[in-house]
């Protein structure tokens, strides 16, 4: 089967074009491409299609401007119309941090879609064959990618993106165009090993057909094809799982690890993959060891997955932990006689001392007030803000605790924790908002004169 034959059926098994359909044409000027432009042009009148040539130049050649021309003159030839665009590829690379051929491929990409859109066609045939998806399989093997990575290239992205020769090898691309006299350009920088894909091509796929399968290339091909009708299930699978595992809620995505941990492990991992995915708009240098991280994640704990991103589990789920407020720092004199009024809060505490044999056996709200014994009190009191190292002694406890433990222990987030006012006594707290008072200082059967603080209105938590 020759090269267009084999075009022709990789087009009608996957349904790559309908009838009638504007194609544009991806073309650099190498062999693929050239192939590609001349095979689409050939088949054009069996749907009946309408072709549109499109270059992008990389600006990263001596030969890039030549490349170009080779292409307008190419499309001119056949009767086809030409749109090209250039863009600083090294500038761009610099300033997003990616390497020459991923910032290359981001720009090619964008200019393919803006050129689609505005001249209408509905796909955008790219050249990529067999040996594109062997070098692509190998390349993600090396690198270790899982079961998704090993798909390779798809043979078709979203609705628009389609490469009918996706089963074609380069050697029968080569050949076809000898056999038909067609030129093409020569890109010099893909002998260039310092690429990854290209030590690839050059040296392991022949050292692999050489020694162990001269095969291999359509081997590879073919393992692609089969994972990615498997991927196409799977994905399913964790499509219906996610519905159960993502919760959105007021615009916020969180991830329920009870109900994760009820699936497979492999389930499991595809799911904090669809979570991270929702989070930032793709995968780009998320690790396994991330992924692994994050399902091992304890309770109250957090993650870095990368700046600017922290994941937290709260309370049985994964979420990204909220961009830290300015902390609250204030501190007031307090003179229980007369109310005290904490402007950073929003609320005002009053004090009264009466006599122990008037208060009864009250229930007594930690959030609304606290009762201790007067007589032990170092007045003025102190109502400040909490601090690091803080430690005290809640009621019935043997001794004192770090209060960042004790607000953990009652999973009063990190945001909320500077919302609740430290009242000390000399040296010593003697009662945090929300939580008991201090042991040093509880009413007790000897106590003659209770210190009552209300709080007249409960701060925001």
């Amino acid at each position: 089967m020759d090269v267009k034959a084999k075009a022709r059926n990789t087009i009608h098994k996957h349904g790559l074009l309908d009838r009638g359909d504007r194609v544009l044409l991806a073309c650099s000027g190498g062999a693929d491409s050239t192939c590609l432009l001349h095979v689409m042009k050939d088949l054009a009148p069996e749907w009946p299609l309408d072709l549109a040539v499109a270059h992008f130049n990389h600006r990263l050649r001596r030969a890039a401007d030549q490349d170009e021309r080779f292409v307008q003159d190419l499309a001119a030839s056949c009767g086809l119309p030409f749109y090209s665009g250039s863009q600083d590829v090294a500038f761009f690379a610099r300033e997003a941090g990616m390497n020459l051929e991923e910032a290359g491929r981001v720009l090619r990409y964008a200019f393919l879609e803006r050129t689609a859109e505005a001249i209408g066609a509905g796909k955008i045939a790219t050249a990529h064959t067999v040996d594109d998806q062997a070098e692509t399989v190998l390349m993600r093997l090396l690198r270790g990618s899982g079961r998704s990575g090993l798909t390779g290239i798809p043979i078709r992205r979203g609705g628009r993106i389609v490469r009918p020769l996706l089963h074609v090898t380069r050697a029968e691309v080569e050949a076809y165009l000898t056999a038909h006299a067609w030129s093409y350009r020569v890109d010099q920088s893909n002998q260039d090993r310092r690429y990854l894909r290209n030590r690839i091509r050059l040296e392991l796929l022949p050292f692999l057909q050489e020694r162990f399968d001269a095969k291999i290339i359509p081997r590879l091909g073919r393992l692609a094809d089969v994972l990615q009708a498997e991927e196409a299930w799977l994905e399913a699978a964790v499509e219906s799982a996610a519905a159960d595992a993502i919760v959105s809620d007021q615009g916020a995505c969180r991830l329920d690890m009870g109900t994760v941990s009820g699936f497979p492990l492999g389930l499991q991992r595809r799911l904090v993959r669809r979570f991270l995915l929702q989070l930032r708009g793709d995968l780009r240098h998320i690790s396994f060891e991330d992924i692994e991280t994050i399902l091992a994640l304890a309770e109250g704990r957090e993650f870095t997955l990368e700046k600017g991103l922290v994941l937290r589990r709260h309370r049985g789920r994964m979420e990204i932990r909220p961009k830290a407020k300015p902390r609250l720092s204030y501190q007031h004199a307090w003179n229980p006689a007369v109310p005290l009024h904490i402007p950073e809060l929003g609320l005002t505490l009053s004090g009264e001392v009466l006599p122990a044999s008037r208060l009864g056996h009250l229930v007594v709200d930690d959030m609304c007030e606290a009762r201790m014994d007067a007589d032990k009190l170092c007045i003025p009191l102190y109502v400040r803000s909490r601090r690091q190292g803080d430690r005290y002694r809640p009621l019935g406890s043997p001794g004192r605790t770090k209060l960042k433990e004790v607000f953990r222990s009652r999973e009063i987030s990190p945001e909320n924790r500077d919302r609740r006012p430290v009242i000390v006594s000399g040296e010593s707290i003697a009662w945090v908002l929300g939580l008991p008072v201090s042991e040093e200082y509880k009413v007790t059967k000897s106590t003659s004169n209770v210190l009552l603080i209300r709080v007249d209105r409960r701060p925001q938590v």
